[in-house]
């Protein structure tokens, strides 16, 4: 009995590692077989990815990107150019009411031209001279000689016009500013035969320097010669519109 019992704990002995024991995959091949499975299934879908692609994109683009068609294209164009037209005939309208109907002056100050129209008419150019943008101080006052841009208008006309020399003259000339009404302050012959007073003490008027014509030399007022300043005072009258730009 008792060797009976030992042969038995001998056996039970021998066998109970053998019943906890599993034979299982060392840990590091599992890994790189799961990591080969997932290549080898990515080269799958890839490949069978670029097929659809190029399969279906095209199909796709068609909702998305607007087919080119020349009659689209030209029914495009056709749309732009009338929208432009009217634009054009809008702007033309807005311009024949700011256009005065009878006679008008157009003097460019960047160019030092003039342009005289009569009933939207062209009549006469040629070359002016404007303000020099010089500027000048005193001892409690400057001044910049720039002639005034904008929409003028003739408020008088004046034949053989006295000049009446403001402070800034005597200033440029180094000389001690005068009463109001000193008689140095008058002066004949500077401003030619005829002068435009368009307001603020600005004037269209003649020049003794017309080799100066065309260049920006004034202290404000427009310059203008002999010959062509006799047409537009015989032109314009009190009340005649002056655009200066």
């Amino acid at each position: 009995m008792e060797n009976s019992d030992i042969n038995n704990e001998k056996s039970q002995v021998n066998e109970a590692p053998l019943l906890g024991l599993v034979e299982t995959e060392p840990p590091g091949k599992k890994r790189w077989g799961r990591i080969i499975a997932g290549i080898i299934l990515s080269l799958i879908i890839y490949v069978g990815f670029i097929p659809f692609i190029l399969l279906v994109s095209p199909v796709i683009a068609d909702f998305f990107v607007p087919v080119y068609s020349a009659d689209l294209q030209a029914t495009a164009d056709e749309g732009r150019i009338k929208t432009l037209k009217t634009e054009i005939r809008n702007l033309e309208k807005k311009v024949d009411k700011l256009t005065p109907g009878n006679m008008y002056l157009v003097i460019n100050t960047t160019e030092n031209k003039f342009s005289l129209y009569k009933n939207r008419a062209l009549i006469l150019e040629g070359i002016c001279s404007t303000g020099s943008l010089v500027s000048l101080e005193g001892e409690n006052k400057k001044w910049v000689f720039k002639t005034p841009r904008g929409d003028h208008k003739v408020l008088g006309k004046l034949t053989k016009p006295v000049w009446r020399k403001p402070d800034w003259a005597f200033v440029e000339e180094g000389l001690p500013i005068p009463s109001a009404n000193h008689p140095s302050r008058f002066e004949k012959g500077t401003l030619g035969d005829y002068a435009l007073v368009i307001g603020n003490g600005y004037m269209i008027h003649g020049t003794l320097y017309q080799r100066f014509l065309g260049l920006p030399v004034t202290h404000g007022c427009i310059r203008i010669g002999d010959k062509d300043l006799k047409v537009i005072y015989e032109t314009m009258q009190v009340g005649s519109k002056v655009f200066i730009y």
